[in-house]
């Protein structure tokens, strides 16, 4: 479980937090939706400890990761996946050196308490991969020789090696055309479910957020606006949701507007 209490992060004269407080439950899919600046990539910082708020507490599994050092936060960390907007993969490394790349750190080797081989690190690598809908044909391609929604992909993989409780996408469909959006989502949505890991995914995508989310924060002027289930948010009176969701309900078809 992941939990915010009474949490205010300022950066200058410009408060960006204030007094924020929710849980994210084991398993769940959490959207955090608001317009650009409201807080929301501040607030996945602050989960694996790369922020730490100007007053409240952070707890990860029951840890207060406010109060831990850089080396305390290791262990947190290594719970979690971060998968950022864009792919960030090594172009001097194959796909398979990318994938494999987080299970080769000291910190893995702490947290597993032992080094893995080569043939345990392919067999992990392909697993992953083929989770992604990628299989062992791509391992020799190099990152710019394979299309940016594949790129994704294979971040993602990068992501999951490891084996982490908790995945954070950060805008993980900005830039994507319409069709690789759906696959995002779906693969967000499936790799949560078939795996059992909690997701929080900051995005400013109501549509995204409508089909996969199990719950919808929102934040506005430093704060909550709203958090609830789908159905909740659609039946928000809030102007800024309101908004949000106008032009998203009319490009959906009747059947789906009214769930």
């Amino acid at each position: 479980m992941i939990r915010f209490e009474n949490v205010t992060k300022s950066f200058g004269p410009k408060t960006i937090l204030k007094n924020v407080s929710f849980e994210v439950s084991t398993g769940e899919i959490l959207f955090i939706l608001g317009k650009s600046g409201m807080g929301k990539s501040v607030t996945l910082k602050h989960i694996v400890g790369v922020m730490k708020p100007d007053s409240g507490k952070i707890y990860v599994d029951g840890k207060d990761v406010t109060s831990m050092s850089d080396l305390q936060l290791e262990s947190v960390r290594s719970t979690c996946g971060m998968v950022f907007q864009h792919p960030a993969l090594l172009d001097s490394l194959n796909v398979y050196q990318n994938v494999s790349f987080g299970l080769r750190t000291p910190q893995f080797n702490h947290a597993m308490k032992r080094t893995l081989n080569e043939e345990e690190i392919k067999t992990r690598v392909l697993e992953k991969l083929s989770l992604v809908n990628l299989g062992p044909e791509i391992l020799e391609r190099m990152p710019p020789e394979i299309s940016y929604g594949m790129q994704k992909r294979v971040s993602l993989a990068r992501t999951l090696a490891p084996g982490p409780s908790y995945l954070l996408f950060d805008e993980p469909t900005t830039g994507l055309d319409p069709i690789t959006t759906n696959a995002v989502n779906d693969l967000i949505f499936e790799l949560s479910r078939k795996l059992k890991v909690t997701s929080v995914v900051v995005s400013h995508d109501m549509a995204c957020a409508l089909k996969i989310a199990d719950r919808i924060l929102v934040l506005d002027q430093a704060g909550i606006l709203a958090i609830g289930t789908v159905s909740e948010i659609k039946r928000s009176s809030e102007a800024l949701i309101q908004d949000f969701l106008s032009e998203t309900l009319a490009l959906l078809p009747p059947e789906e507007r009214a769930k």
